[in-house]
């Protein structure tokens, strides 16, 4: 949960947002259970706004950056109506692997193509255009994610990147890590960026919308 918004008000909004079910439930509850940072797996509120996203942009291509256990590549999957698609990038190995337990229990694998590697590497042999591109992944990579990504984003496509807040360390002065320093540089980045319009929301841990502006006229 975020340390910027109330718990009261975090397990309010939370008891009000459509559970997991099914397949999806199950690689979540798996998650929890099984891995030593579960909180890197999207959560609730952050999964459910991307399939609303998916559904209301009628989305057909989508691109992840950062598969982990794959939880947020079924539900996205999900989403997409007949003939949709999820490419999604994992570094690690041993998480594609489970990723792929997870893809194949949802039944949804003919809708999901994970490709393990280097992600910025991978970006450079994708062709466009994605519809959404969620990021998820090293957050020191974020600047080289969005410069890679914005020139493969459909006209109406849109951006979403997770973890802006750092659990509240962007905000904090004296940090000065790697990753925080470099998810500041990112939302500067967007929020200079004259190709596109952008809002941060205060969903989660901080989650960044970013979509081409129209063209003039």
């Amino acid at each position: 949960m975020s340390e910027l918004i109330s718990l009261d008000a975090e397990g309010y909004a939370l008891a009000h947002t459509s559970a997991l079910t099914g397949p999806l439930a199950g690689a979540a509850d798996w998650t929890l259970s099984n891995t030593p940072w579960p909180g890197m797996m999207s959560g609730l509120a952050e999964l459910r706004l991307l399939q609303a996203l998916i559904v209301a942009g009628g989305a057909r291509r989508v691109l992840e950056i950062g598969t982990f256990t794959g939880v947020g590549t079924v539900g996205m999957a999900a989403a997409l109506p007949e003939g949709g698609r999820v490419i999604t990038l994992e570094f690690d190995e041993a998480h594609a692997e489970i990723a792929h337990r997870h893809i194949d229990a949802s039944g949804l694998g003919d809708r999901i193509e994970l490709i393990v590697g280097d992600a910025l590497e991978t970006l450079r042999r994708l062709d466009g255009p994605f519809d959404l591109v969620y990021v998820d992944a090293a957050k020191e990579d974020y600047p080289g994610y969005y410069e890679a990504v914005v020139p493969k984003l459909a006209p109406r496509g849109v951006i979403v990147a997770d973890n802006l807040f750092r659990a509240g360390a962007v905000l904090d002065d004296t940090a000065r890590d790697l990753g925080t320093r470099r998810m500041r540089e990112f939302t500067d980045l967007v929020q200079a960026d004259d190709r596109t319009d952008n809002v941060l929301l205060t969903v989660g841990d901080g989650l960044m919308l970013a979509w081409r502006k129209p063209a003039a006229g």
